[in-house]
């Protein structure tokens, strides 16, 4: 199918960046999210990455590229687009109410990916009516700069659909790597255990946050160290993703830090907030 115009659901980080490399390879975007103030936040920053791309590309038209991105905030405006990317909080709750209202008004060609965390693609496809058109797509923050996708076949996602997205991430300069469903996939059931337990050393004194993300870049060649990571995702995200992994599996490894949970509640959410293991 011939892929034109994107929904894309949610404007916060993910959003955001998804739009940018968008409106970068001139494809029409739909940008769609529940509070006006996200949104016209979400535009600052995607026209301040877009003025920034025109340094580097001399030919790139940073205005152009905006005016091919709409921001909403009813999910009606996805009636018409060919390929939708959902980026809202990780809670099922949510996600759920959100796959059946789009399922009831976008096209029945219209391809659905989740851009998720940890929920399992299959567990998202039930709740629609077209799990053969339901794929997992696992950008990575921030996602203008990461050539790369995880990419997440459900049980019933068709190859017909693992396809149409090869192609869309083809046509954003971006390649997949398509993995199995279990919650987590490859790089979060892996990452979050490594953030947990960089988090449990900070709570047990073992090493400040500095010297642990020190440990990870000299002597792993990390670009970034876990707990570094963990604020450039936000730290809601990753009690999320967490706490999905845990329920999923019922395995204590996944059991969230105490020092994790207090501080989202304390409002520490990392870099979008300002400070989290790190001040920003």
């Amino acid at each position: 199918m011939a892929i034109k115009c994107i929904g894309v659901a949610g404007c916060g980080v993910m959003g955001r960046g998804l739009a940018q490399s968008l409106a970068r390879s001139g494809l029409e975007a739909v940008i769609v999210d529940v509070s006006r103030d996200i949104l016209e936040r979400g535009r600052e920053e995607i026209a301040q990455g877009l003025r920034f791309y025109c340094f580097q590309n001399k030919e790139f038209d940073p205005d152009e590229a905006m005016g091919r991105i709409r921001f909403e905030t009813s999910p009606e405006m996805f009636r018409d687009v060919d390929f939708l990317v959902e980026n809202i909080t990780e809670k099922p709750e949510l996600k759920e109410s959100l796959y059946r209202e789009i399922d009831r008004l976008c096209r029945p060609d219209c391809v659905f990916a989740a851009n998720t965390s940890a929920i399992s693609i299959t567990r998202i496809a039930s709740w629609t009516e077209r799990p053969d058109r339901v794929i997992g797509m696992h950008f990575m923050n921030p996602v203008p700069m990461k050539p790369l996708v995880e990419v997440i076949r459900g049980w019933r996602t068709s190859d017909e659909t693992v396809g149409t997205a090869g192609n869309f991430l083809a046509a954003i300069g971006k390649k997949g790597v398509v993995v199995n469903d279990m919650p987590g996939f490859v790089s979060n059931r892996v990452l979050m255990l490594m953030v947990n337990e960089a988090i449990w050393l900070v709570q047990d004194g073992v090493a400040k946050a500095k010297d642990i993300d020190e440990i990870f870049r000299s002597c792993f060649g990390h670009k970034m160290g876990p707990l570094e990571t963990a604020d450039l995702i936000g730290l809601d995200t990753i009690l999320y993703s967490l706490d999905v992994l845990f329920e999923s599996y019922r395995d204590s490894k996944f059991r969230p830090c105490p020092l994790l949970v207090k501080m989202v509640d304390a409002g520490l959410l990392g870099r979008k907030s300002g400070a989290g293991f790190h001040t920003y």
